[in-house]
């Protein structure tokens, strides 16, 4: 049975979230452009000081010089050997707020309980896992992403992340809404609790973070252009360095890869228990393959000397182009055993 009322109330949360992620993508912004100002202004005052009182006869860098990290630093000058242990990952001129990226920050988390709730809601309206069509796995992955991330910003200093992660998750709510599907019961090939909250779990998890990963690495190219030509200016001066952020969206694939991997396997192993056959390829188990492959080969080329981390990060990107194709063509436009999208074509 379904209960309309929780459904309604469901879709009322996710439209109300979405309302509330476009505030924060707004104030997300606002903190990138006023602290990469900030920032280049900083920078363009250190470059006259050191014109003007140069460097010493040895080399060394004269007494009266501040250190950058210490002078630009999150945190008050004062604070103990931590800052020095650990720096953040972008500094701040120390007169510059950080009011907008907090309050984008409390938007966000604002807009994850939405979400989140939303999704709950949406499964007790149908007594199950909400993971059978497109509009559930897209409100599912958009809350893992949202809690990946929140959770990720309060322990260090990722305001400067909040709009690649928040645009791209609007994104897929967005995606979800053009192809709602009313609330219903499964159809009996999905009809399994066990792997149907094992396998398309995975899968959402994975895919929410590999849209972080993707938002890292956009975020890497945009700096990492603008490192080479010299040109570091406006918004881009307020992230971090480009080796930085490259590291930070190699690390985040180092996760997903394993999840999406264990995706694949208890995938062919439903297949067993609803089809009797592990492998049929099936467009949709294909290109759950051909994602597989395209992301083996990023880790690959990134561990590969003869590969630059631009042309690796292009490879990952092209990963999550794969993801895309996979949830929109496969879906909807291919006819296979998994054609469950809930969208009448």
């Amino acid at each position: 049975m379904t209960d309309p009322q929780l459904a309604l109330a469901s879709d009322i949360a996710i439209w109300a979230s979405l309302a509330v992620l476009a505030l924060a993508l707004i104030s997300f912004s606002a903190h990138l452009a006023v602290t990469g100002a900030a920032r280049e202004r900083h920078d363009k005052v250190k470059a006259r000081e050191k014109v003007r009182v140069g460097v010493g006869a040895d080399g060394e860098q004269p007494a009266d010089t501040v250190d950058d990290d210490r002078a630009t630093g999150l945190t008050d000058s004062t604070t103990p050997t931590t800052a020095a242990v650990e720096p953040p990952t972008v500094s701040h001129p120390a007169e510059v707020t950080r009011r907008w990226g907090v309050i984008g920050l409390q938007l966000t988390w604002l807009a994850t309980f939405g979400v989140v709730g939303g999704t709950i809601l949406r499964g007790l309206s149908v007594q199950r896992w909400p993971l059978g069509n497109m509009y559930e796995f897209a409100i599912v992955a958009a809350s893992f992403a949202l809690i990946v991330f929140s959770t990720w910003s309060l322990k260090r200093d990722r305001l400067w992340l909040g709009p690649f992660v928040v645009l791209p998750v609007m994104a897929v709510l967005g995606a979800g809404k053009i192809w709602y599907t009313e609330a219903s019961q499964l159809m009996p090939a999905l009809d399994n609790t066990m792997w149907l909250s094992i396998h398309v779990t995975l899968a959402t998890l994975s895919v929410a973070l590999f849209i972080i990963g993707a938002a890292l690495g956009v975020a890497f190219l945009l700096r990492d252009s603008a490192e080479k030509r010299s040109r570091i200016r406006g918004w881009l001066a307020g992230l971090p360095e480009g080796d930085k952020l490259e590291t930070m969206t190699y690390g985040v694939h180092i996760f997903a890869f394993p999840l999406w991997t264990f995706t694949l396997i208890t995938g062919a192993i439903w297949a067993e228990v609803a089809w009797g056959r592990y492998w049929g390829w099936d467009p949709k188990e294909i290109w759950t393959f051909i994602i597989w492959v395209v992301y083996a080969a990023y880790l690959h080329s990134r561990a590969t000397s003869g590969w630059t981390k631009r042309h690796a990060t292009y490879v990952a990107l092209l990963g999550m182009l794969c993801i895309i194709l996979n949830y929109t063509v496969v879906n909807l436009l291919i006819t296979g055993l998994h054609s469950y999208s809930g969208v009448s074509t």
